[in-house]
């Protein structure tokens, strides 16, 4: 069990009063970590830290930027040990997914570190004689990130990087699923030696969340806010953004559709899918959720597909077997994913493999003939229950994956490049990989979504149009002429 801190302009501190909460592990409710639980005027401290350091680090060069940001990337890969006794200590997931997340998350720093030198804009011809006209992009200001327990060290990571690649100062709020976790991340930084108040971190206790992020984006000096999670939250997220005229970047929830065209080679689609449907027993926003088949291949892709989800292995992540399949996040997710398996059984599903457990060990899943009458084809899982729907042709598969109010990522898979293409093409979504599995990140990619999955972009350029402004300025070189 570990003792945590927060970090405001530098310093370790606990919270208001002493004030403290539990993270306890999900598999045997034992006491992962004790962190502080923020108030409303620890958040305004960090708010405050941020702000002043803003002053001087808006104004580093990008160079500096720039190696700062490439000590913390190493800083970070040194602590993959650490990172893979904390993420199963506190989500359940595997040290193989622990151990991905540091590697992945380790190249987006690098990739921020890349685009230091690329915050450009651009000279606007004028119709003022003698005007230099120019789109300027400079840092916003102080960037409020708010990080989730399910891909913790990558979308926490998310949160940092590009900011303050840009220039921007940051504070990171902390998932209360896995504060060690962030915190592990918010030390790498510190490691590569920012200045005090560049980077803040604080942790809060579940009760308390509304009024700590309502506090933070009120603050005047804050001047942008990112979040990553559920729908749910992302709307409270929203509105609250909206109250302050703050713009928010908001990555939610999915459903993300796998279409398997009638001409797809079978192997990589059933590769493709297990990894989409099952990686971090998925619990990722990306996560294969529908599996939107043919009619024509139905029956074998099901077989093979099966065979594969039941040699998924699935165990304690903490023990030294490896496994692919730990324990989701809590036992809420089992009751959703239990009552989503008898809704859809009562109304004519055929559970395929898996099925309904009493702990957070849940195995790969499969309900095929699933239908629009189900529950599960429309709600997202979270969780290793995957639904299969077969459909008559492309149109009826187009349709299919566009039945659902979210819109982050998809696939296609077909032997015709062409046909998949435009197939993917028509699919409501931020992203589409054509015979690849839903769940694929690049740090340079635009990554975001639409409709019920978000606003904004993350990653590469759009990243430093999320977190800049963009300003008009011109410079008058020659007498100008006046009507008056």
């Amino acid at each position: 069990m570990s003792d945590l801190s927060m970090l405001i302009n530098g310093l370790k501190v606990t919270a208001e009063k002493g004030a403290t909460f539990e993270r306890r592990n999900p598999l045997d409710g034992t006491v992962a970590t004790r962190a502080p639980a923020a108030s409303a005027q620890d958040a305004i401290m960090a708010v405050e830290a941020a702000a002043e350091a803003f002053r001087t680090w808006s104004e580093t060069g990008p160079s500096e930027r720039r190696t700062l940001l490439l000590k913390a990337a190493d800083a970070l890969e040194a602590k993959t040990p650490a990172f893979i006794e904390a993420v199963p200590a506190e989500t359940g997931a595997t040290a193989m997914w622990a151990g991905f997340n540091v590697f992945l998350a380790a190249g987006m720093i690098r990739e921020a570190a890349a685009l230091t030198t690329q915050v450009a804009g651009e000279v606007i011809p004028s119709d003022v004689p003698g005007s230099l006209a120019m789109g300027v992009r400079q840092p916003a200001g102080v960037v409020l990130g708010i990080a989730p327990w399910n891909a913790p060290i990558i979308l926490g990571v998310r949160a940092i990087a590009t900011p303050l690649a840009c220039g921007n100062t940051v504070i990171l709020k902390g998932s209360e699923n896995c504060p060690r976790t962030h915190q592990l991340i918010v030390e790498a930084f510190q490691d590569a030696g920012l200045p005090p108040g560049v980077l803040n971190y604080i942790t809060n206790a579940p009760a308390d969340a509304g009024a700590v992020v309502e506090a933070m984006v009120a603050h005047p000096a804050v001047r942008r806010v990112n979040f990553t999670g559920s729908t749910r939250v992302g709307r409270l997220i929203a509105m609250t953004c909206a109250k302050y005229l703050k713009p928010a970047v908001l990555e939610l929830g999915g459903k993300a559709p796998m279409v398997v065209l009638d001409d797809a080679d079978l192997e990589e689609a059933v590769n493709g899918a297990a990894f989409g449907c099952f990686a971090n027993s998925g619990q990722i926003c990306m996560s294969t959720e529908r599996l939107i088949v043919d009619q024509k291949i139905a029956d074998e892709f099901v077989r093979k597909f099966a065979d594969k989800a039941k040699s998924l292995p699935l165990g304690d992540p903490r023990k030294p077997d490896p496994v692919v399949l730990g324990s989701v996040i809590g036992m809420s997710t089992v009751e959703h994913c239990n009552a989503l398996i008898d809704d859809a059984l009562a109304k004519g599903a055929k559970l395929v493999c898996g099925g309904k457990v009493d702990s957070t060990l849940m195995p790969a899943t499969l309900l095929d003939h699933v239908t629009p009458a189900m529950r599960i084809y429309h709600e997202e899982t979270f969780g290793p229950v995957k639904a299969i729907v077969r459909v008559n042709g492309v149109q009826e598969a187009v349709a299919c994956a566009n039945d659902n109010e979210y819109g982050l990522s998809a696939a296609v898979f077909g032997r015709d490049i062409a046909r998949a293409y435009n197939v993917a093409r028509k699919i409501d979504s931020g992203i589409c990989h054509v015979n690849g599995p839903t769940v694929h990140d690049e740090a340079q990619m635009p990554f975001g979504g639409v409709k019920g999955s978000g606003l904004g972009r993350f990653g590469g350029k759009a990243g430093i149009h999320e977190f800049t402004e963009l300003r008009w300025i011109t410079v008058q070189t020659q007498p100008r002429q006046y009507p008056f």
